[in-house]
């Protein structure tokens, strides 16, 4: 039975991984400490209130539970946020993250799963983005991601420590049995907002621009459904665990969906009427993003089990409707 330390293990991603690893039989440790997550979207494991800041608490937790792994969901994520406060997003994306990983090789605990994101590009020069694509991040947000991948690296020439970096396009969607799903606060992604829009939590949707380069004028995203995005974790650990090196993976369902083609989805899926307003464009906003996720198919036989932008939006639904 594997030891699994989940780091942000309260939040959407995270709760969603502790449930795919209860079903694994993994033992399971949260650490958490709630500036974010939910309390009782942790399903199962043990859980433990704090901080990755908290040196003396990681050592005591270490010592105390001899991990064989440890996942890393605990970092903040807003983008426009991280424009205007970097000092808040490099203290915890980076410097506390480099407080764990001095923790986890003290304790000798040498696997890594870590949270990335496509915000490490940039500006896309080429779609679909695949792994070699130049990592050129625009926004604090991204720079943070970046940086502790690099650091990854210098780890595990120095140390041996061994990574995975998975990096989501939009991560989507509810676990299918309506236990968990986003709740974000403020909420920023655009599947849930639409569809508090249609449930009447909000008035409206915005559309931020129609007069991008695309067949209908709004942004194309890639939406990766959440059990998806876990089962890619999981594999990732059981590379890991079974002694093969380093990687990094782009995690995407490779078609790309416009804003305007997932409020018509959502439409759909809820027969509600749902509002927009027309909203400038937003800054550092890319017309298109979409995954090359050939790498992970290739070498952790990973395969999107609900790559349908209906089925996505009918388990969002699901829970948005509780």
């Amino acid at each position: 039975m594997s030891k699994i330390l989940v780091v942000g293990g309260a939040g959407y991603i995270g709760s969603h991984m502790v449930k795919r690893l209860g079903q694994a039989d993994c033992e399971i440790t949260v650490l958490d400490n709630l500036s974010g997550g939910h309390r009782d979207a942790v399903l199962t494991g043990d859980f433990v209130l704090g901080d990755i800041a908290d040196t003396q608490l990681l050592q005591g937790l270490f010592k105390r539970k001899s991990f064989d792994a440890v996942m890393h969901f605990a970092s903040f994520i807003q983008v426009g946020e991280s424009i205007q406060e970097p000092g808040k997003y490099y203290r915890n994306n980076v410097s506390n993250t480099l407080n764990l990983l001095e923790v986890m090789r003290d304790s000798g605990v040498d696997k890594f799963i870590f949270s990335s994101t496509a915000a490490t590009f940039g500006e896309p020069r080429y779609s679909p983005i695949d792994e070699e694509h130049p990592q050129i991040p625009i926004n604090p947000y991204g720079r943070t991601k970046l940086m502790v991948e690099q650091a990854l690296q210098d780890y595990d020439l120095a140390y041996g420590l061994k990574s995975v970096c998975l990096r989501y396009f939009n991560a989507a969607g509810a676990d299918p049995d309506g236990q968990l799903g986003e709740r974000h606060d403020p909420e920023t992604h655009l599947i849930p907002l639409v569809l508090m829009a249609a449930s009447g939590r909000r008035p409206h949707i915005s559309v931020f621009g129609r007069d991008y380069d695309t067949p209908d004028g709004t942004c194309i995203r890639d939406y990766i459904h959440i059990t998806d995005l876990c089962e890619a974790h999981w594999l990732s650990l059981q590379s890991l665990l079974s002694g093969n090196p380093s990687q990094s993976y782009n995690l995407g369902n490779g078609n790309g969906f416009s804003v305007q083609e997932v409020i018509d989805a959502a439409r759909r899926v809820t027969g509600k009427i749902i509002k927009v307003v027309d909203a400038p464009r937003r800054h550092g906003d890319p017309a298109t993003l979409v995954a090359d996720a050939r790498l992970a198919k290739e070498k952790l036989g990973w395969a999107p089990k609900y790559a349908d932008l209906e089925t996505i939006i009918e388990h969002a639904w699901k829970f948005e409707s509780r």
